[in-house]
């Protein structure tokens, strides 16, 4: 049984592939260590579906920084691209609106939002190299989410399947015993 998740089979980031219980005879010698077997099998599947939730959110994030950061790098890049100074509408705040005169340069500075209510000023190359590998870097850990978002949905399946297949193994031996025990008796009266 133990050596069952002692798999060494995992995903390049470390998920352990969930094991396939073909015949669970193999893997329940005593049928007393039901239980035990079965409570691992259901905490290997919490694990699971916890991890799965853990990545989705990952992806919901990364879902809504790309557009941003691509947005970001289109008004750079604009602006650097200007030679005169470049109007412009922005929001004050929910219901605020004003007009602005943005004076572009080669010495023209941007300010980013970093997170955590920081804002650095860059020039704005710098910021274009910087928002160009931060983009790089959320599509692939996009990609790299979303592969172990389908790894982690097949192992959930696998993990399914596996307790069904236990949970109905532990049925069929207590219908079984019930039976052998109804023979006994009616042999015995």
């Amino acid at each position: 049984m133990d050596t069952l998740f002692n798999s060494t089979k995992t995903n390049p980031r470390g998920i352990p592939e969930a094991p396939f219980v073909e015949k669970v005879e193999a893997y329940i010698k005593d049928p007393n260590d039901f239980d035990m077997c079965f409570s691992k099998f259901q905490e290997r599947l919490s694990k699971y579906k916890f991890m799965q939730e853990s990545k989705l959110s990952n992806i919901r994030q990364l879902n809504t920084r790309i557009p941003d950061i691509e947005n970001t790098l289109k008004i750079c890049r604009t602006l650097k691209s200007q030679n005169k100074p470049v109007g412009t509408s922005y929001q004050l705040n929910d219901t605020l609106f004003t007009k602005a005169l943005v004076e572009t340069g080669e010495d023209m500075k941007v300010g980013l939002w970093l997170g955590a209510d920081v804002m650095l000023e860059y020039p704005v190359d710098e910021a274009i190299d910087l928002l160009t590998e931060k983009l790089e870097k959320a599509k692939k850990d996009l990609e790299i989410s979303t592969e172990d978002m389908e790894f982690l949905r097949e192992n959930i399946t696998t993990m399914e399947v596996n307790c069904a297949r236990l949970y109905n193994w532990d049925v069929e031996r207590r219908q079984a015993m019930k039976q052998t025990e109804e023979a006994t008796q009616n042999l015995t009266i």
